[in-house]
C-alpha cells in the first residue's frame, strides 16, 4: 500500500509491460520521433512495429520528452495527492531525458522529486522501475529507497543481440561499439551498456542463435549460486524468437523472484533496428535489501 503517496516517473524507454504501468500507477513521459512527414509520441502516436516498418526507407530523429509535457505530468501527480516522487530514467549516455526531468523537477513547487539516471535502458530501466514499485507497495520508506535505489541499478545488467550495426552506425550512435567486419560470415554482436551509460560491444558471436545462447550464458555467469535476483527478456520485431531467449533464460536461470518481459520502444528500436533480443538479470543483494544501509 502507497501510503507515503511516492509516485513513480519515467520514460517511454523502461519498456515496462502495460499491464504493470497500470498495476502500479507508474507515470510515463513518451520521447519523441520525427520523420520527414511529422513528429511522433515513442508508444503513443507510433508503435515500435511502424517504426520497424518505415526503417526500411527512413531512419527518424530522436528527440527529448516536451518540456511541457514533463511539466504537465508532475502537475498531474501533484494534483493526485503525491508528494515525493521518483523519476528513474533512460541513460543519460545515449539520451538527454534524465537532465531534462532532474532540472524541471527541480523547478517543480509542491513536490520533492529524486532523479536518478539507470546508465541503462529498456530492461535495466525498467526492471529498476518495477522493484521500485515493489518496495513502496511495502511500505519502504522515502529514506531507504534513496539510498537503495544506486545499489540496484549497479547490480542490474543487461545484455542485447542485434543482427547488424546499421542502424546505429546510419544514426551516429555507435559510439563505444567496434565495428563489426564479416557481415558475410554472420557476425552477431552481443552489447551492453558502459559504465558512462553508452552502447558498448561485449562480443561477437558468428550466427544468431550462438549469440542468444551466448548473450543468456553471459548473463547466468553474473548471478552467484543462491542469490536472489530479477530476469527479465525483451524482443524487438522478433516475437517468435522471444519465445527461444525466454525458454532459455528461465532455465538457466529458474530460480527468479520477478520475470519482467517487454517489447522494445520505438526510440530504442530507431536506434538498433528490427530483430533485436534482450536478457537482463537484476541482483537483489545485501547492499541493494538492507534498508539501513547496514
Amino acid at each position: 500500500m502507497n501510503q507515503q503517496k511516492i509516485a513513480l516517473l519515467t520514460d517511454s524507454c523502461a519498456d515496462i509491460p502495460q499491464a504493470d504501468i497500470r498495476k502500479y500507477g507508474i507515470f510515463v513521459v513518451p520521447l519523441k520521433l520525427i520523420f520527414s512527414d511529422g513528429e511522433y509520441a515513442d508508444g503513443v502516436d507510433i508503435s515500435a512495429v511502424e517504426v520497424y516498418r518505415r526503417l526500411k526507407k527512413e531512419i527518424p530523429k530522436t528527440t527529448l520528452p516536451d518540456g511541457g509535457q514533463v511539466s504537465d505530468t508532475l502537475e498531474r501527480i501533484r494534483q493526485a495527492g503525491y508528494t515525493k516522487v521518483l523519476a528513474i530514467n533512460f541513460s543519460s549516455g545515449l539520451s538527454g531525458t534524465h537532465n531534462l526531468i532532474r532540472l524541471i523537477g527541480e523547478q517543480t513547487v509542491g513536490l520533492e522529486i529524486a532523479a536518478f539516471d539507470t546508465l541503462s535502458g529498456s530492461l535495466g530501466t525498467g526492471m529498476t522501475v518495477l522493484q521500485a514499485a515493489r518496495w513502496i507497495e511495502e511500505g519502504w520508506t522515502w529514506p531507504e529507497l534513496l539510498r537503495a535505489i544506486p545499489p540496484l541499478m549497479r547490480a542490474t545488467h543487461v545484455f542485447f543481440c542485434v543482427d547488424t550495426l546499421e542502424y546505429l552506425q546510419k544514426g551516429g550512435r555507435v559510439g563505444k561499439i567496434t565495428a563489426v567486419a564479416g557481415t558475410m560470415l554472420q557476425i552477431k554482436p552481443i552489447l551492453s551498456f558502459a559504465p558512462d551509460g553508452e552502447l558498448i560491444s561485449v562480443a561477437k558471436i558468428r550466427g544468431r542463435k550462438a549469440a542468444v545462447d551466448q548473450m543468456v550464458r553471459m548473463a547466468t555467469a553474473l548471478v552467484p549460486r543462491g542469490a536472489r535476483f530479477n530476469l527479465a527478456v525483451a524482443h524487438g520485431d522478433a516475437p517468435e524468437e522471444l519465445k527461444v531467449i525466454r525458454s532459455l533464460a528461465q532455465k538457466s536461470l529458474p530460480d527468479f523472484e520477478n520475470f519482467m518481459e517487454g517489447e522494445i520502444d520505438c526510440t530504442l528500436g530507431a536506434y538498433v533496428g528490427p530483430h533485436l533480443l534482450g536478457v537482463g538479470v537484476q541482483l537483489l543483494t545485501d547492499a541493494v535489501l538492507s534498508k539501513k544501509g547496514e
